[in-house]
């Protein structure tokens, strides 16, 4: 059953200056049950999918396209309609869990407020949930009892999976949820949401820029660059034999431990403003395979199924991808044809 379905969904954000196209035309699906990660990096457009999935960007923001879930379109949706799916329906768990936690209040009172809030039930019946949901995200029942202070910050982050699960949500949009924790600590979180999903049932976007926890989290995977989805498909596809110039250069940019000694590449230069149109393929000037069409016409979406590429050398995607271990065309600037 198809749960999310996106068809060119834009952001644009008014600014005293030029428009800024934050998300420009992204598209992807994601099944019942699937987890989907968003990759890219820094200001590719990531934070501002996730929030206008959620329905929290600020006021200055216009969204069109599509965002249909559970077959219905939330695009358009005043803010209390979009309100009463908050939690119920769709869930989030933020990047920085201190900044999301009150921090005058024991954690168990902030619960009680959630769960009271949407009446969802009993005081009594809202600590039995919290309790339950601690012990699923392996925290003992005590640290209800605790401020926010006074837990660390891969504990902090467990309460805030915790919260979001109150109310079995069918989507959980977790944002960089491992930032800023040590390794040790994020392949725990990581293998706590994947159970909780399991369990529960949910569908997933975990936005990240970290391709290993990705491929660790998701089924499925969405690479975007400049506010587009630029390639999605399963995630072994996508990140072990990548069709799109960008995400070879990701995909090439990661170490892996069975080849210590593979050398890692950086792709130069820096993604378009994205206050100024756009003319051809976004990722043309930094693409060591751009060709004269690639800097004039915006490339099609090819694939099959569910697998999409946005590239005019989509046919060449295999001699590309075994190119791409060259790092010296990645900082030569000379093109590959």
């Amino acid at each position: 059953m198809r749960l999310v379905e996106l068809s060119n969904l834009s952001v644009t954000y008014m600014t005293r200056g030029a428009p800024v196209r934050a998300l420009r035309s992204a598209s992807f699906t994601l099944e019942q049950g699937e987890t989907l990660g968003i990759v890219g990096e820094s200001g590719c457009g990531k934070t501002t999918l996730g929030l206008a999935l959620l329905g929290m960007l600020p006021d200055s923001a216009t969204v069109t396209g599509e965002f249909r879930f559970e077959g219905r379109n939330l695009v358009g949706l005043s803010k209390g309609e979009r309100r009463a799916l908050a939690w119920r329906r769709i869930a989030y768990v933020p990047q920085s869990a201190m900044n999301s936690l009150d921090p005058t209040a024991p954690l168990w009172r902030q619960f009680q407020r959630i769960w009271l809030a949407h009446g969802a039930g009993t005081s009594a019946e809202g600590m039995k949930m919290a309790q339950s949901l601690f012990r699923q995200v392996e925290l003992d029942e005590k640290w209800l009892s605790a401020y926010p202070h006074e837990l660390s910050g891969g504990m902090r982050q467990r309460v805030v999976i915790a919260f979001a699960l109150m109310l079995r949500p069918s989507l959980l949009i977790a944002d960089e949820p491992t930032t800023g924790l040590d390794v040790i600590v994020q392949r725990q979180l990581l293998a706590v949401l994947r159970r909780v999903r399991e369990n529960h049932g949910m569908s997933m976007i975990f936005i990240s820029h970290d391709i290993g926890a990705v491929a660790e989290t998701c089924q499925r995977v969405a690479v975007m660059y400049a506010g587009s989805v630029v390639e999605e498909g399963d995630v072994d596809n996508v990140i072990l034999s990548p069709r799109h110039p960008y995400a070879m250069g990701l995909a090439r940019a990661f170490p892996d431990i069975r080849y210590p000694e593979t050398p890692l590449i950086s792709i130069a230069g820096l993604p378009p403003p994205l206050d100024q149109d756009i003319q051809g393929c976004s990722f043309a000037p930094r693409c060591p395979f751009a060709v004269e069409i690639c800097t004039q016409v915006a490339p099609p979406v090819n694939g099959v199924g569910r697998e999409a590429i946005a590239c005019h050398r989509y046919g060449e995607c295999n001699s590309l991808w075994r190119a791409s271990a060259d790092t010296n065309i990645w900082t030569s600037g000379s093109k590959v044809s």
